[in-house]
């Protein structure tokens, strides 16, 4: 980055600009290649990667199981760092090449969900589960939606620059770490008087928010927590570890996991013994 760039007329893509995951963009859609996706046995086929996007569904799943909704569930690893996302049968069911992605396959036809909030609100719907109080519908959607739109700040803007960009640069780092700590205290301000983003239900709102911004304040993002002072944000602190304490949670954020100690990461879920005898320092494979 130089002061004195000056954008061109038309833009071309240089595939070796963008840090570290710049093998995995480009600008134009669509497959690389032909590859069929496995279907399991289960009503819900998932097909994702344990990001926080990804922990989002699989939280949500798990904690359906536990309040006893047959929302049995296989969980097949997309490995985004091999292009996974880009092989036809992911983007037939996911034409934007980004996990999660879900097919529903307990009607009588298949059908597909993407985006990890549309995969929220439609689990959720089902199950009529996770949804709070209905008068307070429109404050749950609103929490729910202001987590879609403010997460690119911080995984895509912040996380971006402060971890994976090329090198350091100094205006979008300071950019992006304002927008993040300016939201982390929209959350910290709300949560003074909320036990949960509704009040004193735990709905698919905080199911959304948790994977991003509460592993923020938990120092485990980007490992910023000291470079965002994430500890002056009590509230949302208090409100993470309420949510992390959930057996349902701790076991959402295993599935569908590659990265990290091996104990914490399932890479497939077909069962729920899977939990016990699949997980990575079980079985001993890469």
């Amino acid at each position: 980055m130089t002061e004195n760039y000056t954008p061109p007329k038309v833009w071309t893509w240089d595939k070796e600009n963008g840090g570290q995951w710049a093998s995995l963009n480009r600008p134009i859609a669509g497959a690389t290649h032909d590859k069929e996706l496995p279907v399991g046995k289960h009503p819900y086929q998932l097909y994702s990667l344990a990001t926080p996007n990804g922990q989002k569904v699989t939280i949500l799943l798990e904690e359906l199981l536990a309040a006893g909704a047959d929302a049995e569930y296989d969980a097949w690893l997309i490995k985004i760092g091999d292009g996974d996302q880009f092989g036809s049968g992911f983007v037939e069911i996911n034409p934007n090449s980004k996990i999660p992605a879900l097919v529903d396959r307990s009607g009588r036809e298949p059908v597909r969900v993407f985006e990890s909030g549309a995969i929220l609100m439609h689990l959720a719907e089902k199950f009529g589960m996770f949804l709070g109080d209905p008068a307070k519908r429109p404050e749950m959607l609103s929490w729910l939606f202001w987590q879609m739109g403010s997460a690119p700040y911080l995984g895509g803007g912040f996380g971006h620059f402060y971890a994976y960009a090329p090198y350091p640069m100094e205006y979008p780092i300071n950019r992006f770490a304002m927008e993040v700590k300016r939201q982390l205290d929209v959350l910290d301000k709300h949560l003074a008087d909320h036990q949960f983003m509704t009040g004193s239900d735990y709905t698919i709102a905080d199911i959304a928010i948790w994977p991003w911004y509460g592993r923020t304040v938990q120092g485990q993002s980007y490992n910023a927590g000291e470079f965002l002072d994430v500890g002056i944000y009590k509230n949302v602190i208090r409100w993470a570890e309420e949510i992390g304490a959930r057996p349902a949670v701790q076991r959402g954020r295993m599935v569908n996991k590659a990265f990290g100690e091996p104990h914490e990461q399932l890479h497939e879920r077909h069962d729920a013994s899977d939990f016990e005898t699949k997980t990575q320092d079980k079985i001993g494979t890469a």
